[in-house]
């Protein structure tokens, strides 16, 4: 067994036998991150001596048989950065926040440690979030695994560097637009939104921006090595809290429990607007005869509102946001995005050209709210249609980007394609990535695998047989 490459399952395994220690295990994974972090600036900052104790104390209950009640004892990983672990680093990326250290676990941090988990430190996120390339003033660009001449995505991409090269474990990411998907499609790797309202966010930086509806839209989920690694996560960190109102009483089916060949898949090679690649596209139709082999039944059908899913997604989360983007990012009230321009091109910069950008769109699209109503109406019309047409036993296959990953800069000239992921926040829908193979030029293909809401099961179980059959997760060695 190769300690950067094994499942979760598989390193428990190890521990309970006990041909491995948590300490070793802690070790190895802080070694890769020594090695590959100069290459790829995912990682930014660590717990080291804090989780050697917790690993030293899991070797304890380990040797005395203790800890069958915690499914991740011993199992090191690793943390977006938006997400609190008392004591690290919650910016949010933003220059003015440098020093701003979380006070209290977010939910889901306190229920992996429960879990036993051991988290190394953070990694890097762009700056406020809304931007699918990770880069930000205080800890700079991370880079793909792949190629390091390309993005990693965003804005969990230290994630998907880290999972991607081995370094952790598993990671815990967050996704408003495709924040856990994208870096996990550009870097290789399985990441699951789950349904709005599944996972509670208490504890995620921006707190409290958004309304109930738009927590929902808003999803804290998992990048893993293996599907089955992230149902394992899922598990752990789904089901209601106290503070999230967004919370809904969802019961998490089982994977196991379905039947492929009762499944209708329904193939989206493009979302009407942005093409893809041909590869991607291809890879499409080579997950739905993955499934097609075990007995579902392909349906070809076009949902034409898909097409405004950038618009929808707009108007659905400015909707639901209660502190406008601008307000998040300036220090003392709303930033301003022509002073800040001319800052950065003077050389005196306090903020990214992403975030520029993005506050700036965001004062055109408050412009334009008397167009929200009919796109919103179109995003409510479009969730009904898919969900009527996936039922209980249906799963629709989508490419998660409209190519593989960018080169640095180069997202900026397909503003829309962030919409092969973010309709599916607004509609609430569960989503896996599942990798698929490499491009011609040596990048990785991803295919997001989408249910209805609370479907999570069944996203899960589609995206296990297309991983067995096409592949899944191979670990990237950066140079």
């Amino acid at each position: 067994m190769s300690i950067h490459t094994a499942s979760i399952a598989e390193l428990q395994t190890a521990l309970r036998n006990k041909t491995e220690s948590a300490s070793s295990l802690l070790e190895a994974h802080i070694s890769r991150i020594e090695a590959v972090n100069p290459l790829v600036n995912g990682f930014i900052a660590d717990r080291f001596e804090t989780a050697r104790a917790e690993a030293k104390a899991a070797d304890i209950s380990l040797k005395g048989g203790a800890g069958t009640d915690q499914p991740l004892l011993g199992i090191p990983c690793t943390v977006k950065e938006f997400i609190g672990v008392t004591g690290q680093p919650q910016t949010g990326g933003v220059l003015w926040r440098a020093d701003v250290l979380a006070e209290q676990d977010a939910t889901v941090v306190s229920r992996i440690k429960a879990a036993g988990a051991i988290i190394m430190g953070t990694t890097n996120i762009p700056e406020g979030g809304l931007w699918l390339e990770t880069y930000n003033a205080i800890h700079g660009r991370t880079k793909n695994p792949w190629n390091t001449k390309r993005t990693s995505g965003g804005s969990s991409g230290g994630e998907g560097v880290m999972v991607a090269t081995g370094a952790s474990a598993f990671g815990v990411g967050s996704d408003v637009g495709g924040s856990i998907r994208i870096p996990a499609a550009f870097c290789g790797t399985v990441g699951h939104k789950p349904s709005g309202g599944l996972v509670p966010n208490t504890g995620h930086y921006p707190k409290g921006v958004l309304s109930v509806d738009g927590g929902r839209f808003l999803c804290i989920g998992p990048l893993t090595r293996t599907v089955d690694d992230a149902w394992t996560i899922l598990k752990i960190i789904a089901g209601n809290d106290v503070e999230d109102e967004s919370m809904l009483p969802y019961r998490l089916g089982d994977p196991d429990s379905v039947d492929l060949s009762k499944l209708n898949v329904f193939p989206l090679d493009w979302n009407l607007r942005t093409k893809v690649t041909p590869e991607l596209g291809s890879a499409v139709h080579d997950a739905a005869a993955a499934l097609q082999d075990q007995g579902a039944t392909v349906v070809h059908r076009k949902f034409a509102k898909i097409k405004k899913g950038f618009e929808i997604w707009s108007a659905m989360l400015s909707a639901a946001t209660t502190t406008p983007y601008p307000e998040i990012l300036g220090e003392k009230g709303r930033l301003k995005p022509t002073v800040e321009l001319a800052r950065l091109l003077t050389g005196r910069g306090r903020h990214t050209l992403a975030a520029i950008m993005m506050c700036t769109a965001d004062g055109l699209a408050s412009k334009l709210s008397w167009m929200n109503k009919g796109f919103i109406q179109q995003g409510q019309d479009l969730q009904k249609e898919i969900e009527d047409a996936l039922g209980d036993n249906g799963v629709l296959l989508h490419p998660p980007y409209n190519r593989p990953a960018p080169a640095h800069w180069d997202a900026f000239r397909t503003p829309f394609a962030p919409a092969y992921t973010a309709i599916f926040n607004v509609l609430e829908f569960p989503v896996t990535q599942v990798p698929v193979g490499f491009s011609k030029g040596g990048l990785p293909l991803g295919v997001q695998v989408v249910g209805a809401r609370g479907m999570d099961h069944l996203t899960i179980a589609a995206a296990r047989c297309i991983e067995h059959k096409l592949g899944g997760w191979t670990q990237a060695n950066p140079v």
